[in-house]
C-alpha cells in the first residue's frame, strides 16, 4: 500500500485525537465515516515498533506491524492511508527516525507525543517528559523533518507560563514540521481543569504553521455546533478531538449526533470486519456507554468474554457480505472480488463474486451496485451452505460449513428464493463454473 505523494493538509480540519485504546482501526474508520477529516492513531512507542514486521494482510485487506509474539501492534488499511497519522512515543531521534522510515509508506504522516503526562508515556523521557528538554525536542523533530518523506507533526501541552509556551513553540516551528497540536492545559493539569482557549489562541497568533486546538470535550463541546465555537475561541487552524469523539464519534457529523446503539453496532462492524480482539472492542464500547454500564445491555457488554458474547449485547446488522468476508478469513482465503456494472438501457446493477477463483452472481439485476454486491455474496454463500446473516440465523460461527446434501452442487445452477427483503427477494441465483464465460463481459 503506498500512499500518494500529496501533503496532508492541515488547515480547517476535524481531528481524531490520538488516545491509547480507542485509536485503533475500527474507530478511526467510524470516525472517517461521520466526518472526521483526519485520524491519528493511539500512540506507540519507537521501541515496541521497531520489533515489529510489516506484514500485508490479504485476508482483510489490511497492512499489519506484527510483533514477534504474533500480536498486531498497528493495524491499517486502504480506506484511510491518505488521512491516518502515526504517532510515536520516543525520546531519541534515530530511534524515532526509524519507525517512521517502518510506517511511512502506510500512513499520511508522522506525529511525536510531547504532551502525555501518564506514566507508561513519561517514563524513559517521553511524552510530557520531552517539555522539559527543548533540545532534545528539536533534535528529534528536526530529524524526522530531513528523513521521512511524510509530513511532521507534534502535540504539546502548555507550560507553567505563556512566555515560556512561546519560547518553545517558536522553536518547535524553526524545526519546518507542518502543524503543532495544542492541548490546552498543562502537565499536571486533568480534565476537570479548565482549558486555557486564551493560550491556544496566543500560539496560534505567533506561529504561521497550523495550531490544532485540542482539549475542549470536557467544558465546550458537546455537539458538532460546539466545534466551530472552540476553533473560535482559540483563533486555532483546526480541532482535535478525544474524549468527545470517543463517547460517541458521530460528534463529528454535521447532521448531529447519531443514536448511540447505532454508532455502536456500526463499530462493532468495524470490529468484526478487521478481527479486532474482543478486548479493545469491548474497552470503546464501554467508553461510549459510559452511565449506562448499569443497563442490562451495559451489563451484558461489561461482562463479555468473547466477541460473540459482545454482539449478544449489541447485535450488529451482519450482512451477506460481512458473512462471506468473515468466513473467507476464517478459511484463510483471499478476501472476495466484486465485479459489477450497470446496464445502460434501465440503469440496473449486476454484480459477479469472485472467491477461491470460482465465481458467483444472480442472474436478474438490482437497483443499486450495494444490493448487487449482496445478492452476489448471498449466491456464493448458499453454495458453501454457509449462513447469510439473516435474522435469528445460526452464526457467527462462519468457519463451520454446514453439511452439504447429495445433490448440492456449488457449481451448478441455483434457483431459490431467499427470505430476505426488498431487492433480493425470490431471484434465481448461479454460480459459474471456473473458467465459464464472464456474463457481465461486453454489456
Amino acid at each position: 500500500m503506498i500512499v500518494n505523494n500529496l501533503s496532508l493538509c492541515y488547515q480547517n480540519k476535524l481531528i481524531l485525537a490520538p488516545m491509547v485504546r480507542v485509536g485503533t482501526l475500527p474507530m478511526r474508520l467510524l470516525a472517517l465515516d461521520y466526518g472526521a477529516d483526519i485520524v491519528y492513531c493511539e500512540e506507540l512507542i519507537d521501541l515496541k515498533m521497531l520489533q515489529c514486521k510489516r506484514v500485508v494482510n490479504e485476508v482483510l485487506s489490511t497492512v499489519d506491524f506484527v510483533a514477534p509474539d504474533d500480536r498486531v501492534v498497528f493495524r491499517t488499511c486502504e480506506k484511510e492511508q491518505n488521512r491516518v497519522v502515526f504517532q510515536m512515543g520516543t525520546s531519541d531521534a534515530e530511534r524515532a527516525l526509524a519507525v517512521a522510515r517502518l510506517v511511512e509508506n502506510d500512513v499520511a504522516g508522522i506525529d511525536v507525543n510531547m504532551g502525555c503526562p501518564k506514566e507508561y508515556s513519561t517514563k524513559g523521557g517521553m511524552g510530557a517528559a520531552l517539555l522539559s528538554d527543548p533540545d532534545k525536542i528539536e533534535k528529534i523533530l528536526s530529524t524526522l523533518v530531513r528523513g521521512t518523506c511524510r509530513p511532521v507533526t507534534c502535540k504539546i501541552r502548555i507550560l507553567p507560563s505563556l512566555e515560556d509556551t512561546l519560547s518553545l513553540v517558536k522553536r518547535i516551528e524553526r524545526t519546518g514540521i507542518a502543524a503543532i497540536a495544542v492541548h490546552g492545559r498543562k502537565r499536571e493539569e486533568r480534565p476537570q481543569h479548565p482549558v486555557s482557549c486564551e493560550i491556544i489562541k496566543a500560539i496560534a497568533e505567533t506561529l504561521s504553521i497550523p495550531v490544532i486546538a485540542n482539549g475542549g470535550s470536557h467544558d465546550h463541546i458537546q455537539q458538532h455546533l460546539d466545534i466551530e465555537n472552540f476553533r473560535q475561541a482559540t483563533a486555532a487552524s483546526s480541532v482535535m478531538l478525544a474524549r468527545a469523539a470517543m463517547w460517541n464519534p458521530s460528534i463529528f457529523l454535521k447532521d448531529g449526533l447519531r443514536p448511540l446503539e447505532e454508532v455502536m453496532q456500526k463499530y462493532i462492524r468495524y470490529a468484526v470486519q478487521y478481527d479486532n480482539h474482543y478486548t479493545n472492542t469491548k474497552y470503546c464500547l464501554c467508553q461510549m456507554l459510559r452511565d449506562q454500564l448499569e443497563s442490562p445491555q451495559g451489563r451484558l457488554l461489561h461482562a463479555a468474554q468473547s466477541s460473540q458474547e459482545i454482539w449478544r449485547a449489541y447485535p450488529p446488522q451482519i450482512t451477506p457480505k460481512m458473512c462471506l468476508l468473515e468466513w473467507c478469513r476464517r478459511e484463510k482465503l483471499a478476501q472476495p472480488v466484486y465485479e459489477t456494472v450497470q446496464r445502460p438501457l434501465d440503469r440496473l446493477f449486476c454484480s459477479i463474486v469472485t472467491v477461491a477463483e470460482q465465481k458467483y452472481q444472480s442472474t436478474l439485476w438490482d437497483k443499486s451496485k450495494k444490493l448487487a454486491e449482496q445478492t452476489a455474496a448471498i449466491v456464493c454463500l448458499r453454495s458453501q451452505g454457509l449462513p447469510e446473516g439473516r435474522l435469528g440465523e445460526e452464526s457467527p460461527s462462519l468457519h463451520k460449513r454446514k453439511r452439504e446434501t447429495p445433490d448440492q452442487d456449488p457449481g451448478g445452477l441455483r434457483v431459490q428464493e431467499p427470505e430476505l427483503p426488498g431487492e433480493l427477494c425470490k431471484k434465481p441465483f448461479v454460480a459459474l463454473e471456473s473458467g465459464e464465460e464472464n456474463p457481465l463481459e461486453g454489456r
